[in-house]
Protein backbone atom coordinates (compact mmCIF):
# COMPACT_ATOMS: atom_id res chain seq x y z
CA UNK A 1 0.00 0.00 0.00
CA UNK A 2 1.32 3.45 -0.80
CA UNK A 3 2.54 5.61 2.06
CA UNK A 4 0.59 8.80 0.56
CA UNK A 5 -2.74 9.31 -0.28
CA UNK A 6 -4.15 12.03 -2.76
CA UNK A 7 -6.71 14.55 -2.09
CA UNK A 8 -7.68 17.25 -4.67
CA UNK A 9 -6.67 20.89 -3.55
CA UNK A 10 -10.29 22.01 -2.92
CA UNK A 11 -10.33 18.35 -0.37
CA UNK A 12 -6.67 19.57 1.14
CA UNK A 13 -8.41 22.84 1.72
CA UNK A 14 -11.69 21.52 3.29
CA UNK A 15 -9.99 19.02 5.83
CA UNK A 16 -7.37 22.00 7.17
CA UNK A 17 -10.80 24.18 7.49
CA UNK A 18 -12.09 21.25 9.68
CA UNK A 19 -9.42 20.51 12.03
CA UNK A 20 -8.55 23.97 12.85
CA UNK A 21 -12.51 24.90 13.40
CA UNK A 22 -12.56 21.56 15.62
CA UNK A 23 -9.47 23.60 17.54
CA UNK A 24 -10.85 26.77 18.87
CA UNK A 25 -10.73 28.54 15.79
CA UNK A 26 -12.86 31.01 13.62
CA UNK A 27 -13.96 29.84 10.66
CA UNK A 28 -12.52 33.30 8.49
CA UNK A 29 -9.39 32.52 10.61
CA UNK A 30 -9.27 28.75 9.44
CA UNK A 31 -9.89 30.01 5.46
CA UNK A 32 -6.67 32.32 5.94
CA UNK A 33 -4.40 29.47 7.20
CA UNK A 34 -6.08 26.98 5.40
CA UNK A 35 -4.95 28.72 1.83
CA UNK A 36 -2.12 29.13 2.72
CA UNK A 37 -0.74 25.33 4.17
CA UNK A 38 -2.50 23.85 0.99
CA UNK A 39 -0.41 26.47 -1.14
CA UNK A 40 2.97 25.56 0.42
CA UNK A 41 2.11 21.80 0.11
CA UNK A 42 0.97 22.56 -3.42
CA UNK A 43 4.24 24.16 -4.34
CA UNK A 44 6.24 21.35 -2.54
CA UNK A 45 6.83 23.43 0.43
CA UNK A 46 5.52 20.72 3.07
CA UNK A 47 7.60 21.63 5.87
CA UNK A 48 5.03 24.92 5.61
CA UNK A 49 1.81 22.95 4.70
CA UNK A 50 -0.40 20.29 5.76
CA UNK A 51 2.11 18.94 8.38
CA UNK A 52 1.43 22.16 10.90
CA UNK A 53 -2.23 21.32 11.16
CA UNK A 54 -1.23 19.35 14.38
CA UNK A 55 0.96 21.47 16.05
CA UNK A 56 -1.27 24.40 14.85
CA UNK A 57 -4.54 22.89 16.31
CA UNK A 58 -2.91 21.67 19.53
CA UNK A 59 -1.48 25.84 20.37
CA UNK A 60 -4.89 26.62 19.41
CA UNK A 61 -6.81 24.67 22.05
CA UNK A 62 -4.44 25.44 24.54
CA UNK A 63 -4.07 29.01 23.87
CA UNK A 64 -0.69 29.42 22.77
CA UNK A 65 -2.04 31.25 19.86
CA UNK A 66 -5.61 32.69 19.74
CA UNK A 67 -7.66 31.06 16.88
CA UNK A 68 -9.99 33.51 17.06
CA UNK A 69 -7.80 36.85 17.02
CA UNK A 70 -8.28 39.69 14.59
CA UNK A 71 -5.31 41.52 13.17
CA UNK A 72 -5.60 45.36 13.84
CA UNK A 73 -3.64 47.66 11.27
CA UNK A 74 -2.65 50.87 12.10
CA UNK A 75 -1.19 53.64 9.63
CA UNK A 76 1.99 54.79 11.36
CA UNK A 77 3.22 57.36 8.63
CA UNK A 78 2.06 57.25 5.20
CA UNK A 79 4.88 54.78 4.09
CA UNK A 80 4.69 52.10 7.42
CA UNK A 81 1.60 50.31 8.80
CA UNK A 82 1.81 48.50 12.03
CA UNK A 83 -0.24 45.20 12.08
CA UNK A 84 -0.82 43.89 15.55
CA UNK A 85 -1.86 40.31 14.95
CA UNK A 86 -2.69 39.92 17.98
CA UNK A 87 -0.58 36.98 19.32
CA UNK A 88 -3.09 34.97 16.77
CA UNK A 89 -2.26 33.31 13.00
CA UNK A 90 -0.08 35.43 11.14
CA UNK A 91 -1.83 34.92 7.63
CA UNK A 92 -4.83 36.78 8.48
CA UNK A 93 -2.68 39.62 9.73
CA UNK A 94 -0.25 39.38 6.42
CA UNK A 95 -3.84 39.40 4.12
CA UNK A 96 -4.22 42.94 6.05
CA UNK A 97 -0.89 44.01 5.02
CA UNK A 98 -0.14 42.69 1.61
CA UNK A 99 -3.64 44.75 0.88
CA UNK A 100 -2.47 47.90 2.51
CA UNK A 101 1.08 48.17 1.33
CA UNK A 102 0.62 48.76 -3.29
CA UNK A 103 -1.13 51.68 -3.07
CA UNK A 104 1.46 53.87 -0.45
CA UNK A 105 4.42 51.57 -2.50
CA UNK A 106 3.12 53.47 -5.69
CA UNK A 107 2.79 56.68 -4.38
CA UNK A 108 5.80 57.10 -2.37
CA UNK A 109 8.30 54.59 -4.42
CA UNK A 110 8.31 52.45 -1.13
CA UNK A 111 6.62 51.40 1.86
CA UNK A 112 6.66 48.96 4.87
CA UNK A 113 4.38 46.75 7.40
CA UNK A 114 5.62 45.79 10.46
CA UNK A 115 4.10 42.61 11.78
CA UNK A 116 3.89 42.12 15.48
CA UNK A 117 2.83 39.72 18.03
CA UNK A 118 2.82 37.52 15.20
CA UNK A 119 3.08 33.81 14.60
CA UNK A 120 4.45 31.24 12.14
CA UNK A 121 4.15 32.90 8.55
CA UNK A 122 4.65 30.03 6.62
CA UNK A 123 6.03 29.92 2.60
CA UNK A 124 7.79 33.54 3.00
CA UNK A 125 7.98 34.14 -0.28
CA UNK A 126 4.38 33.04 -0.88
CA UNK A 127 3.45 36.82 0.79
CA UNK A 128 6.49 38.53 -1.11
CA UNK A 129 4.95 37.06 -5.04
CA UNK A 130 1.44 38.31 -3.83
CA UNK A 131 3.03 41.43 -4.24
CA UNK A 132 5.48 40.84 -7.19
CA UNK A 133 2.38 39.98 -9.51
CA UNK A 134 1.02 43.33 -8.84
CA UNK A 135 4.43 44.88 -9.80
CA UNK A 136 6.52 45.28 -6.79
CA UNK A 137 9.44 44.21 -5.89
CA UNK A 138 9.41 42.29 -2.37
CA UNK A 139 11.29 42.00 0.65
CA UNK A 140 10.01 39.79 3.75
CA UNK A 141 11.82 39.28 6.80
CA UNK A 142 10.55 36.82 9.79
CA UNK A 143 12.18 35.67 13.08
CA UNK A 144 11.71 32.18 14.47
CA UNK A 145 12.39 30.46 17.91
CA UNK A 146 15.61 29.53 18.74
CA UNK A 147 17.53 27.08 16.37
CA UNK A 148 20.90 28.09 15.73
CA UNK A 149 24.01 29.36 17.62
CA UNK A 150 26.07 32.14 16.83
CA UNK A 151 28.78 31.28 15.11
CA UNK A 152 31.45 29.50 17.12
CA UNK A 153 28.91 29.47 20.27
CA UNK A 154 26.90 26.05 20.99
CA UNK A 155 23.68 27.59 22.87
CA UNK A 156 21.03 28.56 20.48
CA UNK A 157 20.24 31.73 19.71
CA UNK A 158 18.52 32.60 16.56
CA UNK A 159 15.51 31.41 14.10
CA UNK A 160 16.29 29.47 11.00
CA UNK A 161 14.56 33.09 10.08
CA UNK A 162 13.48 33.05 6.42
CA UNK A 163 14.37 35.88 4.25
CA UNK A 164 12.35 36.45 0.89
CA UNK A 165 12.59 38.54 -2.16
CA UNK A 166 10.12 38.47 -5.51
CA UNK A 167 10.36 40.86 -8.24
CA UNK A 168 8.19 41.11 -11.19
CA UNK A 169 10.13 39.48 -14.18
CA UNK A 170 7.77 41.05 -17.29
CA UNK A 171 3.92 41.69 -17.35
CA UNK A 172 1.86 38.72 -17.80
CA UNK A 173 4.85 35.87 -16.57
CA UNK A 174 5.61 34.73 -13.32
CA UNK A 175 7.28 36.57 -10.80
CA UNK A 176 11.48 35.91 -9.83
CA UNK A 177 10.78 34.31 -5.90
CA UNK A 178 13.56 33.70 -4.11
CA UNK A 179 12.74 32.09 -0.43
CA UNK A 180 15.69 30.77 1.93
CA UNK A 181 16.13 30.02 5.63
CA UNK A 182 19.39 30.60 7.28
CA UNK A 183 19.75 27.58 8.30
CA UNK A 184 20.29 24.73 5.26
CA UNK A 185 17.39 23.64 5.56
CA UNK A 186 13.74 25.05 7.08
CA UNK A 187 12.82 23.14 10.73
CA UNK A 188 9.68 22.47 8.93
CA UNK A 189 11.46 20.19 6.37
CA UNK A 190 12.61 18.12 9.26
CA UNK A 191 9.09 18.26 11.53
CA UNK A 192 7.53 16.91 8.02
CA UNK A 193 9.82 14.28 8.11
CA UNK A 194 9.49 13.59 11.84
CA UNK A 195 5.71 12.97 11.40
CA UNK A 196 5.93 10.94 7.80
CA UNK A 197 8.58 8.66 9.67
CA UNK A 198 11.26 9.42 7.85
CA UNK A 199 14.99 10.19 8.48
CA UNK A 200 16.56 13.30 7.34
CA UNK A 201 20.37 13.33 5.39
CA UNK A 202 23.30 13.98 7.23
CA UNK A 203 24.09 17.69 7.23
CA UNK A 204 21.09 19.57 8.03
CA UNK A 205 20.77 19.16 12.09
CA UNK A 206 23.32 18.41 14.71
CA UNK A 207 21.65 16.49 18.14
CA UNK A 208 21.41 18.15 21.60
CA UNK A 209 25.37 16.89 22.20
CA UNK A 210 26.40 18.42 18.80
CA UNK A 211 26.40 15.43 16.80
CA UNK A 212 25.23 15.22 12.90
CA UNK A 213 22.16 13.31 13.31
CA UNK A 214 19.78 11.59 10.58
CA UNK A 215 17.13 11.37 13.17
CA UNK A 216 14.54 14.06 13.04
CA UNK A 217 13.56 13.89 16.50
CA UNK A 218 16.80 14.19 17.97
CA UNK A 219 17.24 17.15 15.08
CA UNK A 220 14.22 18.82 16.50
CA UNK A 221 16.11 18.52 20.02
CA UNK A 222 19.14 19.70 18.98
CA UNK A 223 20.26 22.69 16.47
CA UNK A 224 20.46 23.38 12.99
CA UNK A 225 23.23 23.67 10.91
CA UNK A 226 23.92 26.91 9.20
CA UNK A 227 24.38 28.05 5.21
CA UNK A 228 27.52 29.36 4.74
CA UNK A 229 28.96 28.67 8.29
CA UNK A 230 30.15 32.14 9.36
CA UNK A 231 28.47 34.08 6.93
CA UNK A 232 24.61 32.18 7.20
CA UNK A 233 25.18 32.80 11.18
CA UNK A 234 25.51 36.36 10.13
CA UNK A 235 22.30 36.28 8.26
CA UNK A 236 20.78 34.98 10.67
CA UNK A 237 21.65 37.87 13.13
CA UNK A 238 20.78 40.65 10.73
CA UNK A 239 16.91 39.23 10.22
CA UNK A 240 16.79 39.20 14.01
CA UNK A 241 17.13 42.27 13.99
CA UNK A 242 15.40 43.02 10.89
CA UNK A 243 11.99 41.11 11.88
CA UNK A 244 12.44 41.35 16.23
CA UNK A 245 14.53 44.69 17.33
CA UNK A 246 13.07 47.15 14.47
CA UNK A 247 9.47 45.61 15.16
CA UNK A 248 9.11 45.12 18.38
CA UNK A 249 8.50 41.50 19.06
CA UNK A 250 10.28 38.51 21.49
CA UNK A 251 13.96 37.77 20.06
CA UNK A 252 14.26 34.20 18.85
CA UNK A 253 15.61 32.90 22.35
CA UNK A 254 12.92 34.48 24.30
CA UNK A 255 9.88 33.01 21.91
CA UNK A 256 8.26 30.01 22.51
CA UNK A 257 8.49 26.40 20.19
CA UNK A 258 6.03 26.74 17.26
CA UNK A 259 5.64 23.20 17.37
CA UNK A 260 4.25 21.90 20.74
CA UNK A 261 0.76 23.44 22.58
CA UNK A 262 3.36 24.44 25.73
CA UNK A 263 4.07 27.89 27.38
CA UNK A 264 2.74 31.32 26.40
CA UNK A 265 2.63 32.33 22.30
CA UNK A 266 5.41 33.33 20.46
CA UNK A 267 5.25 36.69 20.08
CA UNK A 268 7.52 36.76 16.75
CA UNK A 269 7.86 39.38 14.37
CA UNK A 270 7.75 40.07 10.88
CA UNK A 271 8.80 42.62 8.42
CA UNK A 272 7.56 43.46 4.46
CA UNK A 273 9.38 45.43 2.10
CA UNK A 274 7.12 46.85 -0.86
CA UNK A 275 9.45 49.10 -3.85
CA UNK A 276 7.82 50.83 -6.88
CA UNK A 277 10.43 49.80 -9.12
CA UNK A 278 9.27 51.53 -11.98
CA UNK A 279 9.78 54.75 -9.86
CA UNK A 280 13.14 53.88 -8.44
CA UNK A 281 14.31 53.04 -12.02
CA UNK A 282 12.86 55.92 -13.54
CA UNK A 283 10.85 53.48 -16.17
CA UNK A 284 13.36 51.25 -17.08
CA UNK A 285 13.00 48.32 -14.61
CA UNK A 286 11.12 45.96 -17.46
CA UNK A 287 14.51 46.15 -20.02
CA UNK A 288 16.73 45.64 -17.01
CA UNK A 289 15.07 42.88 -16.14
CA UNK A 290 14.96 41.72 -19.42
CA UNK A 291 18.61 41.78 -20.16
CA UNK A 292 19.59 40.23 -16.59
CA UNK A 293 16.75 37.36 -17.74
CA UNK A 294 18.34 36.68 -21.22
CA UNK A 295 21.99 36.55 -19.74
CA UNK A 296 21.19 33.84 -17.08
CA UNK A 297 19.34 32.05 -19.75
CA UNK A 298 21.78 32.32 -22.54
CA UNK A 299 24.17 30.46 -19.55
CA UNK A 300 24.40 26.39 -20.03
CA UNK A 301 22.82 24.96 -17.61
CA UNK A 302 21.45 27.84 -15.48
CA UNK A 303 17.67 28.45 -14.18
CA UNK A 304 15.89 31.09 -12.85
CA UNK A 305 15.23 30.21 -8.78
CA UNK A 306 11.51 29.06 -8.39
CA UNK A 307 11.11 27.00 -11.47
CA UNK A 308 10.41 23.78 -9.66
CA UNK A 309 7.66 25.14 -7.13
CA UNK A 310 6.03 26.48 -10.58
CA UNK A 311 6.08 22.66 -12.11
CA UNK A 312 4.96 21.35 -8.65
CA UNK A 313 2.34 23.74 -8.42
CA UNK A 314 0.93 23.14 -11.63
CA UNK A 315 0.89 19.41 -11.03
CA UNK A 316 -1.03 19.75 -7.90
CA UNK A 317 -3.80 21.57 -9.52
CA UNK A 318 -3.69 18.95 -12.38
CA UNK A 319 -3.13 15.49 -10.36
CA UNK A 320 -3.56 16.54 -6.55
CA UNK A 321 -1.87 16.39 -3.28
CA UNK A 322 0.53 13.18 -2.12
CA UNK A 323 0.04 13.36 1.62
CA UNK A 324 2.07 11.25 3.72
CA UNK A 325 -0.92 9.17 5.48
CA UNK A 326 0.86 8.99 9.11
CA UNK A 327 -0.05 12.88 8.62
CA UNK A 328 -3.47 12.34 7.31
CA UNK A 329 -4.66 10.31 10.19
CA UNK A 330 -3.39 12.78 12.66
CA UNK A 331 -5.20 15.88 10.93
CA UNK A 332 -8.65 13.83 9.93
CA UNK A 333 -8.36 12.91 14.16
CA UNK A 334 -8.42 16.30 14.49
CA UNK A 335 -11.36 17.06 12.13
CA UNK A 336 -12.84 14.25 13.97
CA UNK A 337 -13.65 13.16 9.99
Amino acid sequence: MSDTEILTLSEAHALAVSALCASRTAPDVAESVARALVAAEADGQAGHGLSRIPSYAAQARSGKVDGFARPVLVEATPALVRVDAGLGFAYPAFDLALAALPQPARKLGIAMAAVRRSHHFGQAGAHCEALAAQGLVAFVFGNAPKAIAPWGGRRPLFGTNPIAFAAPVAPGEPPLVIDLAVSRVAKGKIMAAEKAGRPIPEGWALDAEGRPTTDPAAAMAGTMIPIGEAKGAALALMIEVMAAAVVGASLAFEATSLFDAEGPAPDLGQLVLAIDPGLTSGGVFYERMAVLVAAIGAEEGARLPGSRRLEARARAAREGLAVPRPILREIRAIAGA
